[in-house]
């Protein structure tokens, strides 16, 4: 009976035994022919880690195919933390390296989302910055050298105004942006067409497969996603016209700055465009500043440079800048007047010196005498425009500057437009809770007072003159196009307003303006030879803080109008001595007037690959 027991119990035992092993065994041949694959991709996910390649930003090109802003390869240090947190060792060591502060280095590692991608440590390092480090590879673990495609603004301060610059993402722009996929450690635009087409040009990213060993260190690459570039930008900006511009501008304010009356004379702009498109051939601001600073971080010396200058060089002055207009603004006054009734052609008002209503007079105390519409637009007299302010009233006058354009955006694709200012009764009212007088009507009428305009509102204004009323939206791209040549899209003239003034008006108006760059005119001097036919205006901004600003508009040729242009010179006295110079170098360029034989470039192709 015992021995019969103890089988029994063996047999339960055996069979136990033999219960697990047949379980393991099921349970293994599960794991491996059921869950093979999923395992097998975790072991791989141990192994295998996925760094990004930054995409190289599209390029921009002038609308004949000069190449503006491109991209260069250059050496960004990073930091792999693949197996743990950066010792304090290794964070000191690279920043002697990189004569950084080393909490600023644990700053951009702590903002880590522990993603296993670089992180971003200093951009656009030199070659001995690279050999250093390369040099104490076994020092420091988790350090790299990525070569990224880094913005390159090949002409350095020109367009920097339209162009803009790039930049890391901060914490503010990446909570915005994280829905649409940027990351920390992205390049983004921060400022003009870099900040606007930012989501077009700044393409896909890549990344290499890199198998890491049990250190996590980078064994070898075994696979690679290459970047897609981001699509390019055709402008409608024209090279030489802009280059001339920036020149001109640039040589007219140290001739101002030598004479002792306009030492303060270091701040301008420039609008060119094409009246019959509202297509940007050029734009200018000064001062100005070099994006290519921004590329590896901006030092807060430079910075401060910048931040700390009076005369504000991240300002676009061209669509930003508020200013009296000054005697531009008599085409408004002077259309309204022709078109409500209140004056006709032939009429004559004498100017004999002041207005005999209020004691307001011309610059100098000039009195013209008896004088016609023709008479006093191209000679800028101020006691006529007086008169016709007088009889409009400022109700009509605010009337014909909206309907000019001004007082709203223009809607150019730039950010940081400002509206300017229309002259009326209810802004008085409501900033300064007080009656509106006529002096103040007078003041409105010449552009003074209360009156302000953005240079690329005035350029408007003489575009409108010069094709027949219409108001087109400025712009400054022409297509954006892929990688290959293909059309992405293109950008088409948008009339957005229209003011209506009769043939005759108008052709009065155009005369009168021909007649400022002839004999006699207020911009003779320097037009009254020119080969092609001018017509503009001169003007001239009272300025409470300094000396007045200069202004010129115009559009050319005058039978055929394809280039209007509007200059303003901060502090520049006179518009007829600061700003008409620069206008005529201008006109020159976009007429091919006395230029040096073309520099080398480029040419686009829509059948070539850029």
């Amino acid at each position: 009976m015992l021995v019969k027991r103890s089988n029994g119990r063996l047999d339960i035992l055996s069979l136990i035994i033999v219960f697990i092993f047949m379980t393991l065994v099921i349970r293994l041949a599960y794991l491996q022919m059921a869950q093979g694959q999923y395992y097998d991709r975790l072991a791989d996910g141990n192994r295998i880690r996925l760094i990004p390649i930054m995409s190289p930003r599209g390029v921009f090109y002038d609308r004949n195919g000069v190449m503006l802003v491109s991209n260069r390869p250059g050496f960004t240090v990073s930091v792999l933390a693949i197996s743990g947190p950066v010792s304090d060792e290794v964070i000191a060591k690279l920043a002697g390296i990189l004569s950084m502060n080393a909490e600023e280095i644990k700053g951009k590692l702590a903002q880590h989302t522990g993603a296993f991608e670089p992180i971003r440590v200093k951009t656009d390092v030199g070659p001995d910055i690279v050999t250093k480090i390369e040099e104490r590879r076994s020092e420091l673990p988790g350090v790299v050298i990525e070569i990224q495609p880094l913005r390159n603004y090949v002409n350095n301060e020109l367009g920097a105004h339209i162009f803009g610059y790039v930049s890391e993402i901060n914490d503010v722009e990446l909570e915005k942006r994280k829905a649409n996929g940027y990351k920390s450690g992205d390049i983004v635009g921060k400022f003009g067409l870099e900040k606007l087409y930012d989501k077009e040009i700044r393409g896909i990213d890549g990344g290499n497969q890199v198998e890491v060993d049990v250190n996590g260190r980078p064994v070898q690459v075994i696979g690679k996603k290459d970047p897609v570039p981001g699509y390019n930008l055709v402008l409608t900006i024209d090279y030489r016209i802009q280059k001339a511009a920036e020149t001109a501008i640039d040589e007219q304010l140290l001739y101002l700055q030598t004479k002792t009356e306009f030492v303060k004379a270091k701040a301008a702009a420039a609008v060119v465009l094409n009246p019959k498109t509202g297509e940007v051939l050029a734009m200018v601001s000064r001062p100005a500043f070099n994006p290519n600073l921004f590329n590896g971080g901006i030092s807060s010396k430079e910075w401060n440079l910048l931040n700390e200058n009076p005369y504000h060089p991240m300002d676009n002055k061209a669509i930003s800048g508020e200013y009296p207009p000054g005697s531009t603004f008599k085409i408004i006054t002077g259309a309204a007047a022709l078109e409500l009734g209140k004056v006709t052609p032939e009429e004559k008002i004498l100017d004999a010196g002041t207005h005999w209503i209020i004691p307001k007079g011309n610059a100098g105390g000039e009195a013209l005498g008896w004088i016609n519409f023709r008479e006093a637009l191209s000679k800028s007299d101020n006691v006529y425009f007086y008169e016709m302010g007088n009889r409009l009233g400022i109700d009509n006058l605010e009337k014909y500057a909206r309907l000019f354009g001004l007082g709203e955006v223009t809607g150019i694709n730039l950010p940081g437009e400002a509206e300017g200012l229309v002259a009326n009764r209810r802004y008085k009212e409501k900033v300064y809770g007080e009656d509106w007088y006529l002096s103040e009507t007078f003041d409105a009428a010449i552009g003074q007072g209360f009156q302000l305009a953005t240079p690329l509102q005035m350029a408007m204004i003489m575009g409108q003159i010069a094709n027949g009323g219409h108001r087109y939206k400025p712009n400054l791209v022409s297509r954006i196009i892929g990688s290959n040549g293909e059309v992405i899209k293109t950008f088409s003239p948008e009339e957005v307003g229209n003011v209506t003034i009769s043939e005759y008006n108008l052709n009065l108006i155009r005369e009168s303006l021909r007649e400022v760059a002839q004999e006699g005119g207020t911009a003779a001097g320097t037009f009254q030879d020119f080969p092609i036919s001018i017509a503009g205006k001169t003007g001239t901004a009272e300025n409470p803080h300094g000396k007045d600003h200069g202004w010129f508009v115009a559009y050319g040729p005058y039978e055929d109008p394809r280039v209007a242009v509007a200059v303003i010179v901060e502090q520049g006295g006179y518009g007829s001595s600061s700003a008409v110079p620069i206008a005529k170098k201008i006109l020159e360029a976009a007429f091919n007037i006395n230029q040096p034989p073309s520099e080398s470039a480029k040419i686009y192709s829509p059948h070539t690959a850029l």
